[in-house]
């Protein structure tokens, strides 16, 4: 049978051995993850997507994650220009009906 002081001593050493162990000072924390780099490409992508929607954006952002150049931008057809042109200057002039009307015929035969 144990004294009454080496059961006293008994429990001041596991109470300190317990002690010490919850006692540590935490350690630093880790350092921040660097993005593998698919995710850094997502992440590259995704801001230069900026303004683009719908499947504008799917296509992009597909060719863009697969390391494609993107698209060029589409040309406008000789006529598809002159039409834009045209409708810009009426919108300029801010004309309705029947004088845009007029306008737009003249302005897309000359």
């Amino acid at each position: 049978m144990l004294s009454r002081t080496s059961q006293l001593a008994s429990a001041i050493v596991l109470s300190a051995c317990f002690f010490g162990a919850y006692a540590q000072t935490p350690a630093a924390p880790a350092p921040a993850k660097t993005p593998t780099p698919q995710q850094q490409r997502m992440a590259d992508c995704n801001k230069s997507a900026t303004g683009k929607t719908g499947d504008d954006r799917k296509t992009y952002m597909s060719s863009c994650l697969k390391g494609e150049a993107p698209a060029p931008a589409k040309q406008l057809t000789p006529q598809q220009q002159k039409m834009k042109d045209c409708n810009a200057t009426a919108g300029e002039q801010k004309l309705t009906g029947d004088k845009r009307k007029a306008f737009m015929s003249t302005c897309l035969k000359g």
